[in-house]
């Protein structure tokens, strides 16, 4: 009997490591590779969004972790993270985060720098 358990417990470990590991995320574009516009946005993001949000971890701080925000099939709120979707967000806030005000330059930095996320 224990010999049983102990192969189910097993299987159960070994599925959920495995679906663990399907989960991981794609890293994060390196800052040495970044464009210009990538740079600025985030000089953006560190000002406007960093006291809430951490950019390359998906652990929460006042708001949601932000890693491969722009790669995953659906924002914490459930929508697509489209760009149209990203910007409404940052604009004009949703539930606990408040809305945003950037410049059309500064929005596209940016979203441009979420991307490498």
């Amino acid at each position: 009997m224990h010999s049983r358990g102990f192969l189910l417990i097993s299987a159960v470990s070994l599925f959920a490591l495995g679906f663990a590991g399907c989960r991981s995320l794609p890293p994060s574009k390196p800052s040495s590779e970044w464009t210009p516009q990538e740079a600025r946005g985030a000089a953006v993001f560190e000002a406007k969004c960093a006291r809430c949000h951490y950019p390359t971890s998906t652990r929460p701080l006042h708001g949601p972790g932000l890693q491969a925000l722009t790669k995953l099939k659906a924002m914490p709120s459930g929508a697509p993270p489209t760009d149209e979707r990203i910007t409404e967000v940052i604009l004009h806030g949703r539930q606990m985060m408040p809305a945003t005000s950037l410049s059309d330059d500064q929005l596209n930095d940016l979203l441009a720098y979420l991307h490498t996320l």
